[in-house]
């Protein structure tokens, strides 16, 4: 056995583990009171809480497995998973940019850039080329399975706002032409997703949830 590579690989899934320490601006479905919190006892009702990172790469995972037939294209779904588990890993260095704010961050691409040469360089090189190459594949959006990995990424959170009754787009304030605008890339990797979810989205403006 190779221990050189071996340790490689262990050092980066350690160094990955950190994404359970980022925070995203997603809540989850459901109230959170985890049994081990030193408050416990204090806390008398379940509490809301935002996503991890981690959760969120997992939560894609699964995504892809159950919605792969909706693709616009014939995709390979495993090269999706590798993909959505490793997209927000320069997160661990650059940080969480918030959705509906990333566009106006000049910075961002520079910051995930040098995120990931650190990240994934702590990988033999074979690995190293090969996950870097994916995580540009995700970020380029222009093969099948990138434009399905990105359609993914926007659906999950709009599933949770839309079951938590929009408790994140009203915190940030958001608006439903915003709200159509940044996810309207969900049709470059499924038409039959982005009908659906956008369906949901006029739903909570038709009902005054949120506004114009």
């Amino acid at each position: 056995m190779d221990t050189g590579r071996l340790k490689k690989q262990l050092a980066f899934l350690m160094e990955i583990d950190k994404l359970k320490n980022i925070y995203r601006q997603t809540y989850i479905a459901n109230n959170d009171m985890p049994s081990f919190s030193p408050d416990a006892e204090k806390i008398p009702l379940p509490v809301p809480r935002k996503e991890n990172d981690a959760e969120h790469s997992f939560s894609l995972a699964v995504f892809a497995c159950i919605l792969s037939e909706y693709s616009n294209e014939e995709i390979d779904v495993l090269r999706v998973i590798k993909m959505v588990l490793i997209h927000d890993t320069v997160e661990i260095d650059a940080g969480d940019t918030f959705f509906y704010t990333a566009h106006l961050d000049s910075k961002k691409q520079e910051k995930e850039q040098k995120a990931a040469e650190r990240l994934f360089g702590l990988l033999p090189d074979d690995m190293k080329t090969e996950y870097r190459e994916l995580w540009e594949e995700f970020e380029e959006r222009v093969t099948p399975e990138s434009k399905f990995a990105n359609a993914l990424d926007r659906i999950q959170p709009l599933m949770l706002n839309c079951f938590r009754g929009g408790i994140g787009w009203k915190e940030h304030k958001l608006k439903y032409s915003q709200i159509k605008e940044r996810n309207k890339h969900i049709a470059d990797g499924s038409q039959e997703l982005w009908d659906y979810v956008l369906e949901l989205i006029e739903g909570f403006f038709q009902n005054g949830i949120i506004p114009e």
